[in-house]
């Protein structure tokens, strides 16, 4: 069975779907176009010294672009490519998109030129994509409606590339499950927010069931995955793989918001950042000092800011009109 045929999720609800992506499209106000044309060009790679984000500017396509490390607030480069959520590393690009004319949604693997070198299709509305630190594994997630235990309302899907063997797992729905030790199987598994270690196959991932929204650490060769801590989601692992920076539902409970924090693996230690805005997004460090995020600006426009890892200082923005933030080290 080929990639393609591999991954095609399996789920109702594909109109109410596609209706709900009207949350990625909005008209430019003239001072967005602005914004959109200062600096441009179509010399967007995934080489080093840049940050590579979605444009917000022109909030209908989401243009991929860049900034200079060093000068993110300064002149722009913009791709000619358009997706719902990007993200970059190891040279290699993933972008979740709409197909063109339908209302389905598939994955564009990018290389450093962003160039497509594969497509895979996607059924549900994409929310977070990531890469491994070698470039040789990609992840994401989507909204899916159809799902017989949450009565109509949304679930996730995450899913796995691994571009060395092209094999894909679809959702980690099917992974054996161990919660404090012990083996543990339910009907309503959603996982999401999936972060990759150095380590082949290895990942970290947000697993809820019940009430309960864990950090799990994974093994997709083993095709398993373990509970390590309550109350984390969309986890993103530090360049140093010490930490991890996450979204906590503030007082355990997400309908108050979340606090961006940082986890630290080894003693345990949480520190909320000294962001207070609620933060609906998974973190990215940009180096192993500093986390950056995107805030909603209004409805289709958002900035993304960046706060220090480890508690101190204030937020600042980092770069307007933006989102999907990537560290191209």
């Amino acid at each position: 069975m080929n990639t393609r045929n591999r991954v095609l999720i399996a789920v109702t609800g594909v109109l109410t779907l596609a209706a709900a992506a009207v949350i990625y499209v909005g008209a430019a106000s003239a001072r967005n176009q602005g914004t959109a044309s200062a600096g441009t060009s179509d010399a967007v790679t995934l080489d080093g010294g840049r940050l590579l984000f979605r444009s917000t500017a022109d909030a209908d396509r989401g243009h991929v672009s860049s900034v200079s490390a060093a000068d993110p607030g300064g002149a722009r480069a913009v791709s000619t490519v358009s997706c719902s959520r990007v993200y970059a590393a190891g040279g290699t690009g993933i972008c979740l998109r709409p197909e063109t004319g339908l209302t389905t949604y598939q994955l564009a693997v990018l290389d450093s030129r962003l160039a497509v070198t594969q497509e895979i299709p996607l059924v549900g509305l994409p929310n977070r994509a990531r890469v491994s630190p070698d470039g040789k594994r990609l992840a994401w997630t989507v909204f899916v409606t159809g799902d017989s235990y949450n009565g109509g309302r949304f679930s996730t899907r995450a899913g796995t590339l691994d571009l060395t063997t092209d094999s894909v797992e679809g959702t980690l729905e099917d992974f054996a499950v161990t919660v404090a030790g012990k083996p543990y199987k339910a009907a309503d598994f959603n996982f999401w927010g999936v972060t990759f270690t150095r380590k082949p196959g290895r990942f970290y991932a947000t697993m809820s069931t019940g009430s309960h929204r864990y950090l799990v650490e994974g093994d997709s060769t083993a095709r398993t995955v373990k509970t390590l801590r309550d109350n984390v989601e969309c986890p993103s692992l530090s360049p140093d793989e010490t930490r991890v920076a996450y979204k906590a539902a503030i007082d355990g409970d997400p309908a108050k918001g979340w606090r961006v924090s940082v986890l630290d693996l080894a003693s345990g230690t949480v520190t909320p950042l000294a962001e207070t805005r609620t933060v609906d997004d998974q973190p990215a460090w940009l180096d192993d000092r500093t986390v950056a995020y995107a805030l909603p600006r209004t409805q289709g426009h958002s900035d993304v800011w960046a706060v220090s890892a480890d508690g101190s200082g204030a937020p600042r923005l980092l770069i307007p009109e933006a989102e999907s933030p990537a560290a191209l080290p």
